[in-house]
């Protein structure tokens, strides 16, 4: 049986290609959604790009049908856009806020179009929206309400790309002495991390793929401009961001961990001491309150400065315990006139082919899958990226821990023998700050 899914304008915005998601049952649309789309489709950003994409998809079904009257789809199924139908809203909904008369379209699908000729129910409706409010007033006018699950990841097993490995004292002093140890090659992912332990004494390794086993690690030990790993997880962090073989890294974990630290610390000795790239670009999401940096006065880089400050502290911090002369902003002044060190808002990272460069995306929990999916995309040869982020701070109203862009590469990459991750679990930063991230 044929279900009947009223899309929320968020769900269009998150994706274009949500239209078709839904295999051979029904799409409606209401009249508001198109509303509101074409409020969004002057915006510079993700939710711009999509609002455009969906008129153009919408234009070319008009082409082979009215759209009010359902338009055949490929896999099946069919887009309505619904125009003419009844309101009826309960009392205690506002009818002046287009999120009710939405939910009060999907209202209307139930009651009388997905009936039967003899006037009984026949298909299910289903009410879909990224807002959590609109679903649960759904829910409770007796509308089945669900949220947009596509690329979404179960987060609580998210892998985390490392492991404890209980070994017998022979092994592991054989391993300390040869530096491998031979494992079943169907137990590991490619690059996961192992904690290889007695109870007693303790060595980390990397399962390697092409040479079937554990390899004791060797960069992870540096210390990068005079940051030292404080425990097992920084350490392959570090190893992960200095090794040659791994084009894309992503370090996960909530605040004080070290994620943006190693990141900074292990791009300035790879660009500025092995010169193994031209520049570090750094960029993250611009999410202070849903505002553009088009909102702050100066120049697109004084505007970066505010956005960039945890990038400057640091960088700071770097500076501060390794560079013995000048002042922290000294270094840091030059690094940036001299482009070694470069910033981008990554409205303006669509559509470049960026080559030789150390990639930092930080903040990538506020971001889409398909935000994370064109960033990546522009990365050229020579390009390493890496994605930082925190699942539990996102500031995306649409988005969680199971279905923004940072957990989702992580689920998609896995395996990948180019792919590196670590999920880091430890606060670093001061006692203060691990006590925050546990009691509050």
């Amino acid at each position: 049986m044929k279900k009947y899914f009223v899309l929320d304008t968020n769900v269009l915005l998150h994706s274009a290609e949500s239209l078709f998601s839904f295999k051979d049952n029904h799409v409606v649309l209401p009249l508001q959604v198109i509303e509101e789309l074409d409020r969004f489709k002057k915006e510079p950003d993700e939710k711009g790009r999509n609002a455009r994409a969906v008129a153009r998809i919408l234009d070319n079904l008009r082409a082979k049908g009215p759209l009010y009257e359902g338009v055949e789809t490929e896999s099946g199924g069919s887009v309505q856009v619904l125009t003419d139908f009844e309101l009826t809203l309960h009392p205690g909904l506002d009818r002046s806020v287009t999120d009710n008369q939405i939910i009060g379209a999907a209202h209307y699908v139930r009651d009388h179009i997905a009936r039967s000729k003899k006037g009984k129910r026949s298909s299910e409706v289903i009410f879909v929206s990224k807002d959590l409010n609109a679903r649960i007033k759904a829910d409770a006018l007796g509308i089945l309400a669900e949220d947009y699950e596509t690329n979404k990841v179960n987060f609580d097993e998210l892998y985390r790309g490392w492991d404890n490995l209980e070994v017998e004292e022979t092994e592991l002093s054989k391993f300390e002495e040869t530096g491998f140890l031979k494992v079943d090659p169907d137990r590991y992912q490619a690059n996961e991390y192992l904690i290889l332990s007695t109870g007693k004494e303790e060595m980390l390794g990397r399962f390697d793929v092409q040479a079937g086993g554990i390899v004791a690690l060797k960069e992870g030990y540096s210390a990068p401009w005079g940051i030292q790993a404080l425990n097992h997880q920084q350490n392959f962090a570090l190893e992960c961001l200095l090794n040659k073989k791994f084009q894309l890294v992503s370090l996960v974990g909530q605040a004080g961990t070290g994620k943006t630290l190693l990141a900074l610390a292990a791009g300035l000795q790879r660009t500025i001491d092995d010169l193994s790239y031209k520049r570090i670009l750094v960029s993250r999401p611009i999410m202070p309150l849903g505002k553009d940096i088009g909102y702050l006065p100066g120049s697109k880089e004084e505007k970066l400065t505010h956005w960039m400050q945890p990038i400057f502290d640091n960088l700071n911090f770097i500076f501060d315990n390794f560079i013995s002369d000048g002042l922290p902003s000294e270094h840091l002044e030059l690094l940036l006139r001299n482009e070694k060190i470069s910033l981008e808002a990554l409205t303006y990272i669509r559509g470049r082919s960026i080559a030789n460069q150390w990639l930092m995306i930080d903040e990538a929990q506020n971001l889409t899958p398909h935000e994370i999916k064109t960033i990546i995309s522009r990365a050229g040869e020579g390009t390493k990226v890496i994605i930082t982020g925190d699942p539990y701070q996102i500031d995306n109203p649409y988005l969680d821990p199971s279905s923004n862009g940072l957990t989702y590469l992580v689920e998609r990459f896995k395996g990948q023998e180019i792919f590196g991750t670590v999920m880091l679990s430890k606060s670093e930063r001061s006692k203060l700050a691990s006590l925050a991230v546990e009691l509050l």
